[in-house]
């Protein structure tokens, strides 16, 4: 028996009529669809009058799954993938499917679509030559100013996505790391109320916030600004985002391409 394959299938982001000629053959084609919601996707399937099979692949039961999917497939089924909005695996589940689709050498197939990242980018006018896509910051005030501390000197664009719940204070913790630079945050793309506020971070707030948020900065100049401070005052910086000392010494150390025993001793001078 030949095996089948699977598609990861890129949706629309908002709008039902972003979705490609190509990805609605597809989902008319295959045996399944895995859905990351599929009260949600029945939506979009409804709207094109698509009737396959459904199944759960979300976040919660994405390695069972996986397995499950890998088995339909050995047996001759052909799997659609979509997540709620966009492409799967990019800050959505299928990372784990694929590694296991290499590992069972199956194939698979990329159908593009909307990005809300290369949307916002547009977007925002900010520089476009090059970017660097974040995802969404981790949960721990001391985990986030990590990440960000590790994405600061970039020069490229960064990208981050963020929840209604989460965006103020998401801008403060980026604030707080990187300084007053250059905000885009564009809400809702493609749906009808997409709404696009642009400033300074430190000054930038979101009223009201629903929906979801991509945010977009812009990247470090050259010189990293904090290294202009004495090392006590950087640590200080740090401190004052809420980490521990013994993580604002690292922070300050990544910056300065110093050891934590140099930044340490020098804070004692």
């Amino acid at each position: 028996m030949s095996k089948g394959k699977v598609y990861f299938v890129a949706t629309p982001i908002g709008n039902l009529g972003d979705i490609t000629v190509r990805a609605l053959d597809i989902l008319k084609q295959v045996d399944k669809i895995a859905c990351e919601d599929t009260r949600h996707s029945s939506i979009l399937l409804n709207h094109y009058e698509i009737k396959k099979p459904t199944f759960s692949y979300h976040k919660f039961n994405e390695n069972k799954t996986a397995l499950h999917i890998v088995e339909l497939v050995s047996k001759g089924e052909n799997i659609a993938v979509i997540s709620d909005a966009g492409m799967p695996i990019i800050s959505d589940p299928g990372a784990i499917l694929v590694q296991e689709l290499l590992k069972n050498d199956i194939d698979f197939e990329i159908i593009p679509g909307a990005s809300a990242c290369v949307t916002a980018l547009a977007l925002s006018g900010l520089d476009s030559t090059s970017f660097v896509y974040g995802g969404f910051l981790p949960d721990k005030n001391q985990d986030r100013v990590k990440y960000i501390t590790q994405l600061a000197n970039a020069e490229s664009t960064l990208i981050f996505y963020s929840a209604c719940h989460d965006i103020n204070k998401d801008l403060e913790c980026l604030y707080q790391v990187l300084g007053a630079r250059k905000v885009v945050v564009c809400n809702d793309l493609t749906k009808k109320f997409e709404t696009t506020f642009r400033g300074v971070l430190g000054d930038l707030a979101i009223p009201d916030a629903k929906g979801e948020f991509v945010v977009c900065i812009e990247g470090q100049k050259l010189n990293n600004t904090l290294n202009n401070l004495t090392i006590d005052e950087h640590i200080k910086h740090y401190l004052n985002t809420g980490v521990t000392r013994m993580e604002a010494l690292k922070l300050v150390a990544k910056d300065r391409n110093l050891s934590k025993s140099e930044v340490y001793k020098a804070s004692l001078k």
